[in-house]
This record gives structure tokens, C-alpha cells and sequence, in this order.
């Protein structure tokens, strides 16, 4: 067993296939898969599964990948204790829907960048149901989600509650909505709306507003950053979650503004999704922490 072969499960895992992970590594994808086969034939199991759209972690890969993080952590420790100045950058995988981006997400990052300058970040803006996927197959290691109260979490996923807040609803700033107190549907009925995608909490709670009688102009967009583009360039309004407005850099310099939806209690939460802490290497769980820390200062009552 060599350590790089433990490197190229971890890329694979990481990348989704092996072709990726050869290019992320410099080597020819015949010569990754040979190793990976000869480490396979080693332990007596399948490491991964190999398929037409990619290679994946297999049920016993998951199993062993904890004990395989923690021997590349600790040849890092050892590299690292040693002066060797070429110890391998990690690289951090968010999958997020554009939740909060702006007011938690990329501040954080920040925070986290400060005291781990050799570890970087890729975000991933994709939907829900592809995040839970990628944190269950190991290609991602963190992701950001809105859920509503009641939703059921995913199994083998731990959940951690960030901000609890409510849909709002966005208006350019000076629109004629933006007088009232509070909104209401039958008045979002009558406005051109920007909608989010089927597989985004937010176009799952339009269509609760709704019903049946969704806006007769309805443009859509995947995640709530294009959204608030949008409204901010007068193509409509959204709903989104108060969180992912309050202190937007839009909001913030009066382009875009809130309302509440009249006679509506729904409650949102972000969460951040992840394996179980034990499984996941150091860096990971810094950048939880630098989540965690930043919720709280955003909103000291809510973060758990």
C-alpha cells in the first residue's frame, strides 16, 4: 500500500470520476485506475464503483474512506512538522442553493481562509437533491440548504440549524409595493414574478402560496442570487427567505428592498448539512465551525 493510492481514492471520491481526478492530479487515467485496482486487490474489496457517468465511492470505499483521511492527514502533520513546503493544498467542497450567500457564506470563507491559508474552498451551486447526493457519496463536503419546519432530514446526514427566519418578499427599490406594510398574495398575483426552479425550496413554497393560481408572467431562475439580480434590474419581484436578503450588498445599497407576505407563517431555516463529524477531515470541520460562529453573530439567538 502507498500513500498516493490513498490520494487517488480521495480524488476520485472528491471529483466524481476518474478522468477528473487524473487531470486534478497530473497523471494519465489508466495509471490512476491500475493503482487504484492494485489497492482494491490488496484489501480484498471494491473500492469503487465504476460507471458509465463516473466512478463513486463504493459501500465499503465509505466505510474505510475515515481511516484513509486520517493517514493522509497525518502524513500532512508529519510533512508539515518537517518543513517540507510542498505539502498538498486540501481542497474544501460546498454544495449550497445560493442560501445567504453574501451575509454568511463568503464571510465566513473569509474567516476560515484567514487561519487556513493552505486550504481551498470550491463552492458549488446546485440544487438540494444533488447536495444531499454528493455529501452521501463524498463529493461534497458541506452543504447549505433551506428547509422548512417539518421537512424529514436525509438519513446518515447530521443537520446543523444556522438562521430561522421567513419568506419575504423582494421588490426593486420604489416599487409601489414597497409602500405597504406587509404583501399580499392576490397583489403578487397581479406582479410579474421571478420564480425559482423545480428542486429549490423557494419555488416548492410559491407553489403553496399559489396553488393553482400562480402569476400569469413567471420568469425562473435557478438559486436566489440570479433572483435578486433580476428583481434589481426590474424583470419582477421573488420570494425568498429574509436571510438571504438582510444586508445583501444589493439591499444594502437600496437597489433592491423586503415585505413581509400578509397572513403567512411559514418558517425557513438554513442548515448546513454534513456527514457525521467523525468522518471528515480537520479542515471541514473548521469551516462548520466558522459557520456555526458566524450565524451566531449574525443572529445571536438562532444559531445552534
Amino acid at each position: 500500500m502507498r500513500i498516493e493510492q490513498l490520494e487517488y481514492i480521495a480524488a476520485v471520491t472528491q471529483h466524481g470520476s476518474l478522468r477528473r481526478a487524473s487531470e486534478k492530479l497530473h497523471i494519465s487515467q489508466p495509471a490512476l485506475s491500475e493503482a487504484v485496482s492494485k489497492l482494491e486487490r490488496e484489501l480484498g474489496v471494491t473500492l469503487l464503483d465504476r460507471r458509465r457517468s463516473g466512478a463513486r465511492i463504493s459501500r465499503h470505499g465509505r466505510e474505510l474512506l475515515q481511516n484513509m483521511v486520517e493517514v493522509l492527514e497525518a502524513v500532512d502533520k508529519l510533512k508539515q512538522a518537517a518543513g517540507d513546503q510542498s505539502t498538498t493544498t486540501r481542497l474544501v467542497r460546498l454544495g449550497t442553493t445560493n442560501a445567504a450567500t453574501s451575509t454568511l457564506l463568503v464571510p465566513a470563507i473569509k474567516a476560515f481562509s484567514r487561519t487556513h491559508p493552505g486550504t481551498a474552498v470550491e463552492i458549488l451551486n446546485i440544487q438540494q437533491a444533488d447536495i444531499q447526493l454528493g455529501l452521501g457519496e463524498g463529493s461534497l463536503d458541506l452543504g447549505l440548504v433551506n428547509e422548512l419546519v417539518g421537512d424529514d432530514p436525509p438519513v446518515d446526514l447530521v443537520g446543523t440549524d444556522l438562521l430561522h427566519g421567513r419568506p419575504v418578499v423582494v421588490l426593486p427599490a420604489g416599487h409601489h409595493l414597497s409602500d405597504c406594510e406587509a404583501v399580499t398574495t392576490d397583489d403578487l398575483r397581479q406582479e410579474r414574478f421571478v420564480a425559482m426552479r423545480a428542486g429549490y425550496l423557494m419555488h416548492r413554497f410559491a407553489h403553496r402560496l399559489f396553488g393553482a393560481d400562480m402569476p400569469a408572467t413567471c420568469h425562473s431562475t435557478d438559486g436566489a442570487e440570479m433572483g435578486k439580480v433580476m428583481v434589481a434590474e426590474g424583470l419582477g419581484v421573488t420570494v425568498l427567505p429574509d436571510y438571504s436578503v438582510v444586508g445583501d450588498p444589493l439591499e444594502r445599497a437600496g437597489v433592491i428592498t423586503s415585505r413581509p407576505i400578509a397572513d403567512d407563517h411559514t418558517e425557513v431555516r438554513l442548515v448546513l448539512r454534513h456527514r457525521s463529524l467523525d468522518h471528515v477531515p480537520a479542515q471541514v470541520r473548521d469551516l462548520r465551525t466558522a459557520l456555526v460562529d458566524l450565524a451566531r453573530e449574525f443572529r445571536p439567538d438562532q444559531a445552534s
